[in-house]
Parts: structure tokens; sequence; C-alpha cells
């Protein structure tokens, strides 16, 4: 029994030193973050050598670490600036995309306007000679107004049209009749008996219904991509919370600070850091998808027979159809102006015989068949619509740990060891219990709450020209109050009150040990040991 207990003092005393001195656990060299870290911009002023305590870490894990304090503030200013300039880049992109089919569309309809207009100008001088070179400026002003109705003035199209038939009905009726002296105020007693005389026939509700319509549409369908735009561009450059930095940190730059730089985030752990840095963005999606739906809507309404081109190429034909109804009804048109005005109008005079000069000078119009096919854009329309949800994905795509067995060796935000918490839901409402962004849900970012309110308005006024409801496009940004991000940027914000929703349930990490390290902690070895150690004392004291 007393060799038993000299034998164990024995080895109790040769295997002590080793776990218990420090010193002889030679610490990591940290020449691999200096190499980082000055390749980052940074001075390697103050850049320890090798691994020191890291009780003074504020974000990274508190074990031996190669960053100070000053490294870890530096570190997480560079994950902001890198994860805002992400979000900026994200969003120039889509914004490129928007761009580019407005200018596309924009100057598709501005081409089909143009060549409406030359073929006006061109069949009607061939077909109506004087007539029409004598009234040009009729025809000229109708496109002017057509064309600043579709750039956005405060133009009523409606009135626009009417205003177009009742010069037109002055000018062929005075030119008609010229052999007799008609004044002003008789030509002003006709034109306004236009509903009743109905001169052009059907025609002029006909390309009112039709005109109206495709404008309007237009109208809204280029100021719908306008809006898609800025807000992308206006979200974009919504500035992270204070958490949201910090989380950034710990997923992007502590796996240096703990001499594992080839450590890759796990790829749930990124996906709920970007989904409560992003929470606020993602609650644009409902709004979103349902303006981009309603732009798909509205661009079906441009192609095939109530299309553009059909619409704007046949606006010549159909005017020309138009004056040649007035003038081969022209007898029954005189007759009923006499029943009309003729008896009631002082400076009236009293007609007898029509002019028949202009019933068979003119030929009628051949519209023009050959239309130019609308570019289609639903496909754009409609890989943009998960746009808002799919950002954590995509800024996550590149940067998770990938490969066989890689979910059990990447960066959980402790060490190198499989993620286990859930994946939290997309939108503001679902954060309450991320475990690695801590979210105020209850104070939602104004800055994004009110570009939501300009998708609803967006789409409330797409909607209303799918009916052909003229919309008025006024600048609505007074539409919702409120201005700011809502969000902590600094550590001032800490200084006042904040409302915070407790995460219940927060669930709790299992870190595998560090990889290729021998226990920093002497203590918890050397116990069994120094027991042995005193009871084998004990044991000899009480022989003696």
């Amino acid at each position: 029994m007393d060799s038993f207990i000299i034998a164990a003092l024995a080895v109790c005393s040769l295997t002590a030193p080793a776990y218990g001195d420090k010193g002889t656990s030679k610490a990591r060299s940290c020449s691999d973050i200096r190499q980082f870290y000055s390749g980052k911009g940074f001075s390697l002023d103050g850049v320890p050598q090798s691994e020191i305590s890291g009780e003074h870490l504020r974000i990274c894990p508190q074990g031996y670490t190669c960053c100070t304090s000053d490294m870890e503030d530096k570190l997480a200013t560079l994950s902001r600036r890198e994860m805002e300039g992400l979000l900026k880049e994200a969003g120039r992109s889509l914004q490129t995309s928007l761009t580019g089919q407005y200018k596309a569309f924009d100057g598709y309809f501005v081409e089909v306007l143009n060549r409406s207009a030359i073929s006006l100008q061109e069949t009607f001088t061939t077909t109506w000679g004087l007539l029409y070179s004598q009234n040009s400026q009729v025809f000229t002003d109708l496109y002017t107004d057509l064309r600043h109705y579709y750039r956005g003035s405060n133009v009523n199209l409606e009135e626009v049209l009417n205003e177009f038939w009742a010069r037109l009905l002055e000018k062929l009726f005075y030119q008609a009749n010229k052999q007799y002296f008609i004044g002003e105020d008789y030509l002003e007693c006709v034109s306004k008996q236009i509903e009743t005389l109905r001169p052009f026939g059907d025609t002029p509700r006909a390309m009112k219904m039709a005109v109206t319509r495709t404008f309007v549409a237009a109208r809204s369908f280029v100021q719908g991509l306008v809006v898609s735009g800025d807000v992308v561009r206006k979200v974009s450059q919504v500035p992270q919370s204070q958490e949201c930095t910090r989380a950034m940190m710990r997923m992007t730059y502590c796996p240096h600070c703990r001499g594992m730089a080839s450590a890759r985030p796990c790829a749930n752990y990124c996906s709920n850091v970007m989904k409560g840095c992003l929470a606020n963005q993602a609650d644009l999606n409902t709004e979103w998808r349902h303006l981009a739906e309603t732009l798909i809507q509205v661009a079906d309404r441009f192609d095939g027979p109530s299309g553009v081109d059909s619409v704007v190429l046949s606006i010549p034909y159909r005017i020309s159809e138009a004056m040649f109804t007035m003038m081969e009804n022209l007898v029954t048109i005189n007759t009923k102006v006499r029943a009309q005005i003729g008896a009631h109008a002082s400076s009236c005079i009293q007609l007898t015989e029509p002019c028949k000069m202009f019933l068979h000078e003119g030929k009628r119009l051949q519209m023009n068949r050959h239309l130019t096919s609308l570019v289609r854009l639903e496909y754009i329309l409609r890989d943009m619509q998960p746009y808002w949800v799919s950002l954590p994905g995509i800024l996550c795509s590149d940067r998770v740990a990938t490969g066989t067995g890689a979910e059990d060796k990447c960066w959980n935000g402790m060490n190198r060891a499989r993620y286990l918490p859930e994946v939290m839901g997309d939108g503001l409402a679902s954060q309450i219990n991320n475990p690695e962004v801590e979210i105020d849900i209850t104070k939602p970012d104004m800055t994004i709450r009110q570009q939501i309110m300009q998708l609803k308005i967006m789409t409330h006024r797409l909607k209303n020209a799918l009916n052909g409801q003229d919309v008025d496009f006024q600048d609505s940004s007074d539409d919702v109050s409120g201005s700011g991000s809502g969000m902590c940027a600094d550590d001032m914000c800490s200084r006042g009150p904040r409302l915070l929703v407790p995460v219940t349930t927060r669930p709790i990490r299992y870190p595998y040990l560090p990889e290729n390290r021998e226990s920093k902690s002497s203590a918890n070895h050397n116990l069994p040991c120094i027991t042995i150690y005193l009871l084998s004392l004990l044991i000899l004291l009480h022989r003696r």
C-alpha cells in the first residue's frame, strides 16, 4: 500500500508542472493578422507580436487573441463600411436595370409618337393639300400636348382631345363654306354644337378612349420605373445600426482575432446576421411585389391590338377618316347647323350649298400595319420581385463555408463548430428572437417606412391607369411624416432610454474546443493530482 502511495505522489510531482506552468505553453504568433491588418491599410503600431489575453474585447470572444481594443474598433468600423458598400452595390445593380428599362421604353414610346407625327405630316400633305397646310398648327399642337402629357406635365388629356376636335371642326367648316362670310362668333357657335352635330361620327369618342388608355398607362409605367429606382437608391443609403455593426464584426473579423483566418461563417449563422441587419428592408417585400406585379399588368397592355403601336400610329388614320366623314356629310351638317344655331345667333349667316371642292381631293389613308414589337419587360420585373428578401442570401452566397463537413468546421461566432440556432424569418417582426442581432422591433426605420408608402401610392396609381383613369403625378414625399433611419449609428444612442424587446428564448451555443490549443487554465487539470497528494499525506500521518 505504501509503495502505491509513493508511486502516485511521484506521478503527480512529475505531471503537475507540465499543466500548471503556463510559461511552458508557447503563445502563438500574430504574424498572420499583422499582415492582414496592414493589408487593410491600418498601422501596425500597438499590434501584438503574439497572442494576449482577451478580457478587453467587447465584441469578439474573450479568449486569447491577437486583437487589441483599438484593432477591434477599427475592424468593426471597417465591417460596417463594407456592409453598407455591398448594399449600395447591390442597389446600383438593380437601379441600373430599372434605368435601362425606363430608357428602353421611353425611347420606344417617343419614337412611335414621333413616327406618328411624321406620318401625319407626310400623308396629310399629299392627301389634304392646302386644307392641311393652312391648318397644320392644329395637328402640331395636338402632338405637342400629347408629348407634354407623357412627360408628366399638368395636362388634362381629355380636354386636349376635345379642344383638338373643336378646333378641327371650326377649320374644316370654314374651309368648306368659305364662299360665304363666316365670322369667328359663328364658328364658335358651330364648335359648341359638336356633340349634337357629331360631324366626325364616332371617331372622336373611340380615339379618345384608345389614346387616353394608352397614354395614361405609358405615363404611369415610366413613373413606376422611376419610383422603383428611387426607392432602391434611398433604401440602399440607410446606415447600419450599431447592433448590426457588432454582428458583422463578430462574423467577419473576429475569426482573424482568434487566429482562425481561414474559418468561414456557417451558412445559417450568416443568414441570421443578415436577416437581422436587413430586417427593415425585408418589410418592403409585400409592397415591392405588388408594384412589380402591377407594372407587369400595365406592360401587357402595350402589345397587341390595343397596344402602343396600334393606337399611336393609328392617330393619323383616325383623324383622316373623321375628316372624310365630315366632308361626305357636309350637306347634312349644314342643315343641322341652320336648325341648331341659325335662328338664334344674329351674327350667323344662312348657308345654302356646301363647297364640293374637298370631297374628292383626298385619298383615304391606309393604316400602317408594320408595327414595332414592344420589347418584353416582364422577365426583368419578375426577377426583381423577391429582391428585398433575397438580399441576405445574396450577401452570404460568397462568404459562407461550403464543401463536405463544412457545417462542422465553420465559424459560428464563437469558434469552429456547428451552428445550432434556427434561421429566423424575414422582416422586422420575425427578429424578436434573433440570436445574433438585438433589434427593437417596436421602432421601425422611418426612411424605409416612407418608401413603403411611396410603393403603395405608385401601385394605386398604376391600378387606376389599368382602368383608364387619369392620374396626377405630384410629389408625394409629404404623404408620410418623419425622417431618419431610426437606428443608432454610434455609442451616443445608448445614453438615452431604449425600449428593447427581451430575447426570451435565446439559443444556447455549443462550440467545440479550440483547435491545436493547449488548455490555458491549469487549475482544473491539476485538481485530481493535488487531491491524491493530500490524501496520501493524510494516510501516512495517520499511520505514524
